[in-house]
């Protein structure tokens, strides 16, 4: 995993493994520009729920820590959960097929994808308990997935 981007302020925020995210969403979306923000939903909502339920099995017990930063175009959130990790998912196909999903060693696939299309950078660290996604809009060479 790359270094924590520096030379930024970073805000912080947490919440006990719940599914109801509503509002933690509202927050995270309120700075990326309404053009993205569907599609940034939909990764962040797939991360956060992945680290509430998978990470942290939903105990209440245990909480949700998401770091956010936004720098000219460039949108980063960190997410850690308190579970005991995974594996991060490595690529097993040869190429990319288009309008197929890619293929990952050991887990369904559809969430990584999606995490993998939204966002232009997705690491984990080497315990599998935090989560590093970037959005860089300025330079995108896209339109949006999500309208």
């Amino acid at each position: 995993m790359s270094p924590r981007p520096v030379g930024r302020n970073w805000n912080t925020v947490s919440f006990p493994s719940t599914l109801y995210l509503i509002p933690i969403l509202d927050l995270l979306l309120s700075k990326v520009p309404s053009r993205w923000r569907a599609e940034v939903r939909l990764g962040l909502q797939e991360a956060l729920v992945n680290a509430a339920k998978h990470g942290n099995c939903l105990d209440p017990g245990k909480k949700v820590l998401i770091q956010f930063s936004m720098v000219a175009d460039e949108y980063w959130w960190i997410i850690s959960d308190q579970g005991c990790g995974f594996d991060a998912p490595v690529c097993c196909c040869e190429e990319e097929v288009e309008g197929q999903l890619p293929c990952y060693e050991g887990e369904s696939g559809r969430g990584l994808y999606i995490l993998y299309q939204v966002f232009d950078q997705v690491e984990w660290n080497e315990e599998g308990t935090e989560l590093r996604l970037c959005k860089q809009i300025r330079n995108s060479a896209r339109l949006p997935l999500v309208v």
